[in-house]
């Protein structure tokens, strides 16, 4: 089993978000794991979770979107997180925009890896209380602590 400790590292954790739409978030956190060295080709990722985007909205309610794809160039699961002050409307079914996204990447192969990723996070952001404390969170460090602290 995956834990978020293991997915998610403090520098790979953005706050605010400079993006104002689905795409333009996406793509903020695939270039910042591409600056961290974690993502190979930041055009093609992008495109790839982009495309899963299309297929059916990740904005999974309460404020919280969980883009993922898949891609051949990686080696091992990857995620970054980003919130923001101002909600982007991604779609979600409760139609609550979303302030809090969290993106994993997974090697196209890894089909357990990206299914124990995604329960990682759903493990924790389930909690009512988390989502908001996270929201809640100033910095990156904070929001490590809070997520991956008991993960």
């Amino acid at each position: 089993m995956i834990e978020l400790k293991s997915l998610i590292q403090p520098d790979c954790i953005l706050h605010p978000l400079k993006g104002t739409e689905p795409q333009t978030v996406i793509r903020e956190l695939v270039e910042l794991l591409h600056d961290r060295g974690r993502v190979q080709d930041p055009d093609e990722t992008s495109a790839l979770v982009w495309a899963r985007e299309q297929q059916r909205s990740t904005g999974i309610g309460d404020g919280l979107a969980v883009p993922h794809g898949r891609c051949s160039s990686l080696k091992k699961v990857v995620a970054a997180i980003g919130w923001t002050d101002t909600p982007i409307d991604f779609k979600a079914g409760d139609g609550a925009p979303v302030t809090l996204v969290v993106l994993i990447i997974s090697p196209s192969e890894d089909t357990s890896g990206h299914v124990q990723a995604l329960g990682a996070i759903s493990r924790v952001l389930s909690n009512s209380d988390v989502r908001t404390a996270a929201r809640n969170c100033t910095s990156a460090e904070a929001l490590y602590e809070l997520l991956c602290n008991d993960s």
